[in-house]
């Protein structure tokens, strides 16, 4: 048996996990003087307490112990492999931590490390990039699909795919490093709303675009020129789910066809670094 697990940066919803038998661990989030897990409580009371705490969230890892006790309890219920499906390891040591717990495991446990096989993907991206073909995963383990051609296929997957953020206010990207003070200043000045690709190493702001009617538009361009055409993406919404269904919408009509999912949002995790207010797209093969 093979258990497919990821972390709530993935922004999948509870429905998803239950429905397709998903592990997600949590991520610990500080809000002002509250702790919480990302997920306790819903994206709408989230963005709510983090635009009225002046603050920014600050989100911790999940720790090597974390992912000891879920190998040993995954051990314990009879798995014979794990897949763990990380966030961007360029963006959080959770990925190396995943890694360092194998070793821990082993040395804890040996008498179960030696009845289950733990993999780890660095997804390397954010949201839905990775969120989507988990789901895929899961699917492909309940068909009966091997563990090492599942993680074949997910790191195929994430070696070509991109998401690109739009971002309505800057207050949170400007905080949280994605954009510099300088250019927020002047983003907030002019009414310019930056697109920042999320992929590998870093972020990169791609396009500035001028008032919140152009948007959409942009991001369709971009998603235009990137995506190898015929294959699968997902939108992604926040606070204002009209920009993510606008944005379905215009890529339907540009592509031909329709986003593989429309339930994706950014959960606690993603919208403390890029704020509530944003819309983006994930595309799973790109032009290189």
């Amino acid at each position: 048996m093979i258990k497919i697990v990821t972390d709530s940066a993935s922004d999948l919803t509870k429905e998803y996990a239950e429905k397709y038998g998903i592990d997600i661990l949590r991520f610990p989030i500080t809000v002002g003087e509250r702790t919480l897990h990302d997920g306790d409580i819903s994206p709408e009371e989230y963005y709510d307490l983090i635009d009225s705490t002046p603050t920014m969230p600050v989100h911790s890892q999940i720790t090597v112990m974390d992912f000891t006790e879920k190998y040993k309890e995954f051990a314990e219920q009879g798995f014979t492999d794990v897949i763990y499906v990380s966030i961007n390891s360029y963006g959080s040591s959770t990925y190396s931590n995943a890694v360092q717990a194998i070793t821990m495991f082993a040395d804890e446990c040996p008498e179960l490390s030696d009845k289950i096989k733990v993999h780890v993907v660095d997804s390397l991206s954010y949201s839905a990039t990775y969120g989507y073909p988990v789901i895929k995963a899961a699917q492909q383990a309940a068909e009966g699909v091997p563990a090492e051609q599942i993680v074949k296929e997910l790191e195929e997957t994430f070696s070509s795919a991109e998401v690109y953020l739009a971002c309505y206010t800057l207050r949170f990207a400007k905080k949280s490093g994605r954009i510099s003070a300088a250019a927020a200043f002047a983003g907030e000045l002019l009414g310019f709303r930056p697109v920042i690709l999320l992929s590998g190493k870093g972020t990169k702001t791609v396009a500035k675009v001028r008032g919140d009617a152009n948007v959409v538009p942009k991001l369709a361009d971009i998603a235009c020129d990137r995506i190898e055409k015929g294959t699968e993406y997902c939108v992604i919404g926040g606070r204002d789910l009209s920009h993510r269904e606008e944005l379905a919408k215009e890529l339907k009509k540009r592509f031909g066809y329709p986003p593989v999912s429309y339930d994706f949002r950014v959960h606690g995790v993603i919208s403390s670094n890029s704020g509530p207010d944003v819309v983006a797209v994930a595309l799973f093969k790109t032009h290189k």
